[in-house]
């Protein structure tokens, strides 16, 4: 790799020592390549059985599975589209874990997009709990809040600001915070040349000013014995180690549990960092719950495509913003102050005199919550026709029907006389070659 950074060639000889020619050995190897099963919505054994991509356990993530992109493209399966399970990287995978998110838990992504570690914290909850979703970068917001509906996610908020904001509404609130922080991505150099050419010493420096901010204000939000997981995808020990042992220094009330290292020439996965921090002091919460509107005749249109579609009862605190209709999560904290691209789950819009689904309902909800299905099986060319936006062909006229892949939703239809309108979103429509 003659066209690796000679600084940062030093600094990793420097590390490594006598391992430092085998972790160069490393970068003449494959990227590696994985996905994460969303437990939410199918299981292991199901996942298994279907046989698709030659999956191969990860052994430090009980959901993640190693697959080949040689010879699978499990990205250009319906099952994707599905929210079945997240393409990422298997290092990656190693972060949330070290949470121990247990359901009922209130979790704080600060940095999230695109959404790898967020939507493996909606699986661990469960829809319980709480997750907000944060990214402060309004160009890479989107990308995550289509993984987050993707993944069915209702226990959720996603705000788009910086830390000290986030602190202003949130000090002491948090079980658990993960901070997949900013960083230099030289553990991305191997399947990225982008991250070679944009890598700089000084650019190291200054994403360790910016983590040094970002895990001050992240640990004020933390409750006492709740714990902060930091993360990055670079080895410089100016980002990892320094930022970790500064920060613990500076507060008597962090506990360092665990700080490792993944290197490219010990495990199959690209580089990382990781460290687990316990915080051993009450902070006071200045969290204040939302005062929600109680709804009675604002919701008569929803009530009825409920009780005409659905069989479920969606209990909750509703709330209406212009003509969207929305679910917000349990106990939801009060986020006026900040800039909220989604607040709970969207159900809908409410037009003059009826109720029109929105697709983040339809992979909330399961096959057996609504009385329409249409099920398509993997081998179905109806599942990638429905995806690029055609219409499908039925023998009914049965109104708003729920198109789901192996059981898993994919969106609506609606359907008359035969013919099922597609519903799917034009902005995530899939032209498969």
């Amino acid at each position: 790799m003659t066209n690796l950074p000679k600084q940062f060639l030093d600094e990793m000889k420097e590390i490594l020592g006598d391992e430092f020619e085998d972790f160069l050995k490393s970068y003449d190897e494959p990227k590696t390549t994985g996905l994460r099963l969303n437990t939410m919505k199918m299981n292991k054994e199901k996942l298994l059985d279907l046989n698709l991509f030659q999956l191969s356990s990860i052994p430090w993530a009980e959901e993640g599975y190693y697959y080949d992109e040689k010879i699978n493209r499990p990205g250009k399966n319906p099952l994707h589209e599905s929210g079945a399970y997240y393409l990422q990287e298997p290092s990656a995978m190693s972060v949330v874990p070290k949470l121990e998110i247990k359901e009922g838990d209130k979790v704080l992504d600060l940095c999230a997009a695109p959404g790898g570690k967020s939507t493996y914290v909606l699986s661990k909850l469960n829809n319980t709990g709480l997750l907000v979703s944060n990214e402060i970068n309004p160009t890479r917001i989107k990308a995550l809040g289509e993984n987050l509906e993707r993944f069915g996610a209702k226990n959720c908020i996603i705000t788009n600001t910086d830390s000290s904001n986030l602190k202003k509404v949130f000090k002491g609130y948090f079980d658990k915070i993960v901070i997949d922080a900013p960083c230099s991505g030289q553990g991305m150099f191997r399947k990225d040349q982008v991250a070679i050419d944009d890598w700089s010493f000084s650019k190291v420096l200054e994403c360790q000013s910016i983590q040094k901010e970002i895990i001050r204000d992240g640990f004020e939000m933390l409750k006492k014995d709740g714990i902060l997981v930091y993360s990055t995808c670079t080895f410089a020990k100016e980002e990892n180690e320094e930022v970790i042992n500064d920060f613990i220094n500076e507060y008597e009330d962090a506990e360092l549990v665990m700080m490792e290292r993944l290197w490219p020439h010990k495990v199959k996965g690209e580089g990382h960092f990781v460290a687990k921090i316990k915080k051993r002091s009450e902070e006071d919460c200045n969290t204040k719950k939302l005062k929600v509107k109680p709804l009675g005749k604002e919701l008569k249109d929803y009530k009825d495509f409920e009780k005409k579609f659905l069989n479920k009862d969606i209990r909750g605190d509703f709330y209406i913003k212009g003509e969207n209709l929305y679910l917000l999560p349990e106990d939801c904290p009060d986020t006026k102050k900040l800039k909220v691209l989604r607040n709970g789950l969207h159900l809908g819009t409410l037009k003059k005199n009826r109720f029109e689904p929105s697709h983040a309902f339809s992979h909330y909800l399961t096959i057996e919550d609504v009385k329409n299905i249409e099920n398509l099986n993997i081998d179905d060319e109806r599942a990638k026709e429905y995806l690029k936006g055609n219409t499908i062909k039925t023998d009914k006229s049965r109104g708003w029907v729920l198109v789901s892949i192996e059981g898993i939703p994919l969106g609506w239809g609606k359907e008359s006389n035969g013919i099922l309108k597609n519903h799917y979103p034009k902005g995530l429509r899939i032209n498969y070659t």
